[in-house]
């Protein structure tokens, strides 16, 4: 096994964050969790990092769980570590979800359980054409609802659809996702990272804080009690780009018909 469970490669503002446990299918270990657990606690301090994209290394992009990879020293009771082992994984896409940046997740293979969960955690998602994924959780004698799945999925492909696969454990494949709005593309392997660098360009051709706000906005209001409340925090927001210096440059460049130049201000 690799000694680095994740490999991260810096590409100016854009860091490839990948997972990096191909022998063992890429499933999480305590060590794997917690390396990308410190990886996005740090994120929203580094404003030198403006986009994420999330993939992996190897034939699949995750099985899901590996339960022989967290260690109970017996300092810990059967329940305890359980616990511990849930909230660590569970944590992790609330850290995904809270950072500012947005995350571009890449499929590929299998992903399933956990791994599935980490690509609803993500921004945006492009997969390849062998892509299936599972809410695995169910298969193994356990609830189908697990790791933010019946959060994410219901709002991303309707409650009935989300319901099917949660309650059967059934695959989807990249076909299905695609039309179900899970999946933005199918697009091959071998031009999957090329994709999901274009995209990024096109986010980093923004200001900086509206990329961040815009994420913020996107997920608070996914919550909102009404088309009032999610318009309330979209007109706060904006009124605070038009105080920026950036809005002032991209009204300047605009108008010049040239690249605007953001300096974060």
């Amino acid at each position: 096994m690799s000694d680095n469970p994740i490999v991260i490669e810096t590409r100016g503002a854009v860091e490839v964050v990948t997972l990096n446990r191909a022998e063992a299918l890429n499933t999480f270990d305590e060590a794997m969790t917690f390396a990308l657990r410190e990886y996005f606690t740090e994120l929203p301090d580094r404003q030198d990092v403006r986009v994420v994209v999330l993939r992996a290394d190897g034939r699949h992009f995750s099985a899901g769980l590996d339960l022989a990879g967290w260690d109970n020293d017996r300092s810990r009771g059967a329940l305890q570590h359980c616990w511990h082992l849930q909230r660590s994984i569970a944590g992790l896409l609330e850290l995904m979800r809270a950072c500012p940046q947005p995350i571009i997740g890449l499929g590929h293979g299998a992903a399933c359980g956990a791994g599935f969960s980490l690509l609803l955690a993500c921004d945006i998602r492009y997969g390849t054409p062998d892509l299936k994924m599972n809410a695995a959780y169910i298969k193994v004698g356990l609830g189908g609802c697990d790791l933010g799945c019946s959060y994410f999925l219901p709002r991303m492909v309707g409650a009935s659809v989300a319901a099917e696969y949660m309650l059967t454990g059934r695959f989807m494949d990249a076909e299905t996702a695609l039309r179900h709005g899970l999946l933005g593309m199918i697009v091959p392997r071998e031009d999957l990272l090329d994709r999901a660098l274009a995209v990024a360009d096109e986010m980093l051709a923004n200001a900086p804080m509206g990329l961040r706000l815009t994420k913020d906005a996107i997920n608070r209001n996914l919550d909102a009690r009404s088309l009032s409340d999610a318009m309330a925090l979209e007109d706060r927001q904006q009124v605070m780009m038009l105080m920026s210096e950036d809005f002032a440059e991209g009204v300047s460049a605009f108008r010049a018909r040239r690249v605007p130049e953001y300096r974060d201000r």
